[in-house]
């Protein structure tokens, strides 16, 4: 009883905001039921990523090959991580959640994303010891005054359970926008940018780590991450974004 008559107020509150400020669409402004949603129509937009998938890749596949199958693409080319998952493809509808994230300040966003994510990556979360999101760099960082991966790690933490650090992972260099660069200009643009600073190396050796990012394009940036956390001592690193970049098969010789 005590528990309730203390989260009364906060009740009371939230009900009046909700009712002075109706929640909106996250996309087109529509009126929701509840806040950090979509309505029915963007909702039917956005393009979920279940299962079955490829272990490594977490690109979906068109029949079920059993768990802990692999793609040809992740067999070819294996990634430096072990395995990975994405919520969503990247459309227009999960664009536009990025974007509002990442560009207009618009950190709800950032909750409903966490929530899909923590949904697709729940296997990942229930042998995690701990989740890192790719930093930023500080310069980019003070420029857009939060990191979008952090944001996203933080709320995935919450929801799963599993811990969350911030201060793990940094960027040894400043590196160029990703975008506009091809697979191989993005590879150089990020090798050796990573690393896991010297005071941290106990929270990630011997340790299952988590590895958050918002969208994954190539790769490369993941996968210059978990070179670091590799070398760091992880005992396996998995990838967790909440879209996925298709990209044309490469032609196998």
């Amino acid at each position: 009883m005590e528990i309730l008559l203390s989260r009364l107020p906060a009740r009371l509150w939230r009900g009046f905001v909700d009712l002075v400020t109706p929640s909106l669409c996250l996309s087109c402004s529509a009126p929701v039921g509840e806040p950090a949603s979509l309505c029915v129509t963007c909702w039917g937009k956005l393009k979920p990523i279940e299962e079955p998938v490829c272990d490594a890749l977490g690109t979906p596949f068109a029949y079920d090959q059993g768990e802990g199958a692999l793609s040809a693409a992740a067999l070819a080319d294996p990634p430096p991580w072990d395995r990975s998952r994405a919520a969503v493809l990247f459309e227009d509808e999960a664009a536009k959640l990025v974007h509002a994230l990442k560009y207009r300040d618009r950190p709800e966003a950032g909750l409903l994303m966490a929530r899909m994510m923590a949904r697709a990556g729940r296997r990942l979360m229930a042998q995690a010891d701990l989740i890192v999101p790719v930093p930023l760099h500080r310069y980019r960082l003070w420029k857009r005054r939060f990191n979008q991966s952090a944001l996203l790690a933080q709320r995935v933490s919450q929801l799963s359970g599993t811990p969350w650090r911030h201060d793990v992972l940094v960027r040894a260099r400043a590196t160029r926008a990703q975008v506009g660069l091809d697979e191989a200009a993005r590879r150089k643009n990020v090798r050796n940018a990573f690393a896991v600073c010297a005071d941290r190396l106990a929270s990630v050796a011997g340790k299952s780590v988590v590895l958050v990012d918002d969208v994954r394009t190539t790769g490369a940036t993941a996968e210059a991450c978990a070179v670091a956390l590799r070398k760091a001592g992880a005992r396996q690193v998995n990838l967790l974004t909440f879209a996925l970049v298709q990209l044309p098969s490469k032609p196998h010789i």
